[in-house]
């Protein structure tokens, strides 16, 4: 499992555990899944979608990053 947060400059967005994520990188989307290498990544405008509990949610962004490290996925986005 990944544990992902997703924060706004206003708010925390989401919070909890999923079994994976596709952002939109500024060279193509991306998937994330558990034991992933360590990454940092700027994001474009465009959707994240993550499963979590075997249901998918998705949030539009208009860009951001994201740092994944030891199974923890830390989105900022605008």
């Amino acid at each position: 499992m990944l544990n992902l947060e997703i924060l706004s400059p206003t708010k925390k967005i989401y919070e909890g555990q999923i079994s994976s994520i596709v952002l939109p990188g500024d060279l193509g989307s991306f998937g994330i899944l558990p034991n992933h290498a360590p990454i940092i990544s700027t994001l474009s405008k465009g959707k994240i979608i993550w499963e979590a509990n075997n249901k998918k949610e998705e949030l539009e962004i208009n860009g951001g990053v994201v740092e994944v490290i030891n199974n923890k996925v830390s989105v900022l986005v605008k």
